[in-house]
């Protein structure tokens, strides 16, 4: 079997070479690529290359993640979340390859209190929502097998992240002021990774478990706690803090005004996901602790 990964060097493309490599011939490639052009601002040269290189599952890693920049670039952000992947989709077609794509919370409007179901009506708030959102939408209508996740949260220990973030900032300053009126699940791109891979071998096994699905961690935190619990780790390793977990002020989302509108509800419910796959995600402390590991 040859799989395709696109956007390779992103923080999921780089756990996806890890989480894939075992499944078959795995072609990596990001914008850098040249042999093979995988550079997203040309919908129609990525088409070529997966014409080219005929897999039989393309896994795309590659986006606009940058929420607040989307907002004074639409058009690019367009290309790179939904035209892009939308050539992609109609190249699988042609050749009957499995798609598989990831998405996001903020194609919801953040309203409410309970965790966003697949079938739920959507209403991004921003141009990186409304952008993922008609990715997904190109990606069905053009028809071919895929698997749609949509995420929330996502960090790595590589690169940076808000627990790094936190860290810093806590060995700088007497006090931390974090946001507490967003909830979500912090989820580890191991973790999506991972279960990409599973859910690519079954899907391939059965194809009716195609489809659109959510994916993020157990149970549910604010930025807040996230940041307590950030704190609480590394104080138990012995990491020097100036703020510990009881600097921590809670906020509301207005204290920190952004270009992007964010989502105040993004808990994802996952049990389609996990009942169709017979899986059990671990919880967001889980994850967030094994990064933590890794990186203190």
């Amino acid at each position: 079997m040859k799989l395709l990964l696109l956007g390779k060097t992103g923080q999921v493309g780089w756990e996806l070479q890890r989480s894939l490599a075992p499944l078959g011939e795995l072609v990596a490639l990001d914008a850098r690529s040249t042999e093979f052009p995988a550079d997203f601002r040309h919908p129609e040269r990525v088409a070529q290359t997966v014409l080219a290189l005929q897999p039989d599952v393309i896994v795309n890693a590659a986006a606009h993640t940058a929420v607040d920049k989307a907002e004074s670039e639409p058009e690019l952000a367009r290309t790179l979340n939904a035209t892009t992947p939308g050539a992609i989709a109609q190249a699988a077609r042609q050749i009957g390859a499995l798609m598989v794509h990831y998405s996001t919370d903020y194609v919801f409007d953040g309203g409410g209190e309970r965790p966003w179901q697949e079938d739920d009506a959507t209403g991004p708030l921003s141009v990186y929502g409304r952008t993922k959102l008609e990715g997904e939408q190109l990606i069905v209508a053009q028809g071919p097998k895929h698997l749609i996740f949509r995420t929330s949260w996502v960090y790595a220990a590589r690169g940076g992240n808000f627990a790094k973030t936190m860290l810093r900032l806590a060995r700088e300053r007497d006090r931390l002021t974090v946001i507490d009126d967003q909830f979500g699940a912090p989820t580890g791109a191991e973790l999506l990774a991972d279960v990409t891979a599973h859910a690519i071998r079954d899907t391939l096994r059965d194809p009716a478990k195609a489809g659109l699905y959510h994916l993020a961690a157990g149970g549910e935190t604010t930025w807040h706690g996230y940041a307590r619990f950030v704190l609480e780790q590394a104080e138990a390793a012995g990491v020097a803090l100036k703020a510990g977990p009881a600097m921590v002020d809670p906020v509301p989302t207005r204290a920190f005004p952004t270009p992007a509108a964010r989502p105040h509800n993004s808990r994802l419910n996952t049990l389609k996901l996990r009942s169709a796959f017979g899986l059990s995600l671990p919880s967001w402390q889980t994850g967030v602790a094994r990064m933590l590991h890794e990186t203190l």
